[in-house]
């Protein structure tokens, strides 16, 4: 049975040209802190990552520190700064926030932006939020390469963004600053990153993030993501052409152009995912840091959808190989196990 992947708001395929540049990077030998030829020829790499990064995500060279992960880099811009954020963030702002801010259809209301941490886009249902000027941070990571952004008009102090979302390797990241920003170090025993982070660069997970970043820039440029958006589309007229019970979320609300979030109310969302697993689908129930975890969505309770709905919904997130073949059998193998459920439930 050939699988078909249908998550890549949680990760994206590793894509070629980064997995290239990833091996490439593997042949460095020298340490990019030491001065010595091996050690330029390392920093070398770092830099022009820095490049790409800069190119694609507008943002100053200079003003990108590399972690291991976005969640790493939200860490390191919001710890004990005492910001606020609406109750949709995800799990790793969310540790580090007071969530108070009320929402209006979806959207976050703030009347002191320089302390607020707002995501452009929420990983489960793929609403994207107006950025106000003055933002504190931005949880840019789901944004990054599918809206035509740049970090410097978005009006934010500070934001993050991850590798793996873009087609990248897992394990690595970037904190993105606005010039003359500044963070305090949490790893600290180095003076890596200007002082800024410690740690030796993890080199080959930087040359996979910048070569990762120039191709999604493009991909974007080129327009290919309005294709993917117009599968997304397709998938979720399918379902509602079906007249079965299901409520579509954020339809009404600028979204991610590969995201479609729905609920079968009283349909478990991990019993959905299992059943599709087993048939051949992956998606999922939930961001995926908090998919293992059997409970219904924060994010949809903080819109006012009820538990029932809260706990029964899913999310499908398409990527740039996902075809209209495999769009329209999810459709169907999915509206076929509903049309089950809903025949077990009458009988009970």
């Amino acid at each position: 049975m050939r699988r078909v992947y249908l998550d890549h708001n949680a990760t994206s395929p590793l894509r070629p040209e980064a997995r290239a540049a990833m091996l490439a990077a593997m042949d460095a030998l020298g340490n990019p802190s030491s001065v010595h030829s091996e050690g330029r020829a390392a920093k070398a790499i770092v830099e022009k990552s820095r490049g790409q990064i800069s190119e694609a995500f507008g943002v100053g060279a200079h003003d990108i520190v590399f972690t291991a992960s976005a969640t790493e880099a939200a860490a390191l811009a919001l710890k004990d700064r005492g910001f606020h954020a609406g109750d949709i963030e995800h799990d790793a702002i969310a540790a580090w926030v007071q969530p108070d801010l009320p929402l209006k259809s979806g959207q976050v209301c703030t009347a002191e932006p320089a302390q607020t941490a707002l995501q452009l886009a929420n990983s489960e249902t793929g609403i994207v939020q107006s950025l106000p000027q003055g933002l504190g941070f931005c949880d840019m990571t789901q944004g990054f390469g599918k809206l035509p952004l740049a970090f410097s008009w978005s009006g934010a102090d500070m934001a993050c963004a991850s590798a793996h979302k873009l087609g990248g390797a897992k394990g690595v990241g970037s904190l993105l600053l606005k010039p003359g920003v500044e963070v305090s170090a949490q790893l600290r025993g180095g003076g890596q990153a200007m002082g800024r982070r410690a740690g030796t660069e993890n080199i080959m997970g930087i040359a996979g993030f910048g070569t990762a970043a120039e191709a999604s820039a493009r991909d974007l440029s080129d327009g290919k993501w309005a294709v993917i958006e117009k599968l997304r589309n397709i998938l979720e007229k399918t379902l509602e052409a079906s007249g079965k019970p299901l409520i579509l979320v954020g339809t009404d609300s600028p979204r991610l152009p590969n995201t479609a979030c729905f609920a079968a109310p009283g349909w478990k969302g991990e019993t959905q995912v299992m059943q599709m697993d087993l048939a051949g689908f992956a998606v999922s129930a939930g961001s995926a840091c908090s998919s293992g975890k059997v409970k219904a969505s924060r994010v949809l309770r903080a819109m006012g959808y009820d538990e029932d709905v809260a706990s029964s919904a899913i999310r499908v997130s398409l990527g740039l190989e996902t075809t209209e073949d495999e769009v329209q059998q999810f459709a169907k193998v999915w509206l076929a196990a509903y049309e089950r459920f809903l025949a077990r439930k009458a009988a009970r």
